[in-house]
């Protein structure tokens, strides 16, 4: 019995960090885009988008240049009464370059030029750490830079839900625009955008396989336990 519970924590303990790439497009400034994902462990999670100044994901994808500047906001369930989820200062977990907050994914990402002003380098990309974030169902958020979720500004404790809703700072246009002291330059809008999402917990595929020789080890054992107990 001692063998089997042993193959059983080694298929365990091999799991691996994963990355999941999401690609597409928002039909307007006010769309957004969601995507769920559960953690079956305490674990710490990045995330990085590409879409504004292009680069190579974790996909492998060469991701094109010219899309708009994100928002990305990371919060704890499903549905309306998703909550943000807030680092050890209590802020959101949350960033644009529309935000005080702002850290650049800048490499890996590149920049875009915006302008002929000083500064006009600009990376428009989010890269956000979530550090040990509890075992749970969680739900990623990505918009325009100038939409913005109220649970993200003004955030806790004024507001704290997916549902409280968003301030639209949008004017009908994706946020392509940077303002130096040149002026306010932009770029031709896009709607595109590419996030990924690093250090979700999944087997590999010889966990799988060790996991099924496990089981099937303790099954066998138990089988022959019981022949002999019958013939006995």
């Amino acid at each position: 019995m001692k063998k089997y519970t042993f193959l059983l924590a080694v298929c365990l303990a091999t799991a691996a960090r994963a990355s999941i790439s999401y690609t597409g497009s928002l039909s307007s400034p006010e769309d957004v885009f969601q995507a769920t994902f559960t953690l079956g462990a305490t674990t710490t999670i990045e995330i990085e988008t590409f879409g504004f100044g292009g680069g190579i994901n974790a996909a492998g994808t060469v991701i094109p240049a010219g899309g708009f500047d994100p928002l990305v906001a990371l919060f704890s369930g499903t549905g309306p009464l998703a909550a943000i989820v807030t680092d050890s200062g209590g802020n959101p977990v949350a960033g644009a370059d529309t935000l005080s907050t702002f850290i650049g994914n800048c490499p890996p990402a590149h920049t875009v030029t915006i302008g002929t002003g000083t500064g006009s380098d600009v990376c428009g990309d989010v890269f956000l750490q979530a550090l040990n974030l509890p075992a749970g169902t969680y739900t990623l958020l990505l918009a325009d830079a100038n939409y913005v979720p109220l649970a993200v500004d003004p955030g806790p404790p004024a507001s704290t839900l997916l549902s409280d809703g968003f301030s639209d700072f949008t004017g009908g246009v994706f946020q392509t625009c940077n303002s130096t002291s040149a002026g306010t330059f932009c770029v031709t809008p896009a709607n595109n955008f590419a996030v990924d999402l690093l250090g979700v917990s999944t087997p590999e595929p010889e966990s799988w396989l060790l996991l099924a020789l496990g089981l099937g080890l303790v099954a066998a054992g138990r089988s022959r336990k019981e022949t002999k107990s019958g013939n006995n």
